[in-house]
């Protein structure tokens, strides 16, 4: 069976879980996270690239809004580790939103 490009490492797996089943709002906050650790670490895509990529059959749930999906293409085009830190920092804001 093929895995999602997520499930490879379960860390990545659950902060794209919690990502999904948070509110709009939120999910465009870790989106904004996503980007800005992925330009801090030297990862910068095109506006053309982006664009193409948003222009397909829309299949998974980050596809209907594009700012998550062009955080998802960021995050999936990550080296594994730093995929991972950045799970980590979502997963804890994710937590530290869920208390206030």
């Amino acid at each position: 069976m093929n895995k999602r490009w997520y499930d490879i490492d379960p860390t990545v797996s659950l902060a794209v879980s919690l990502m999904r089943n948070a509110n709009i709002m939120t999910q465009y906050k870790c989106a904004d996270l996503i980007v800005n650790k992925s330009k801090d670490n030297g990862i910068d895509m095109s506006e053309n690239i982006l664009t193409d990529a948003f222009n397909y059959v829309l299949r998974r749930w980050y596809d209907t809004d594009q700012k998550i999906a062009e955080s998802f293409e960021y995050l999936k085009l990550m080296p594994e580790t730093l995929q991972k830190e950045i799970a980590l920092d979502i997963i804890n804001f994710l937590q530290a939103e869920e208390v206030k």
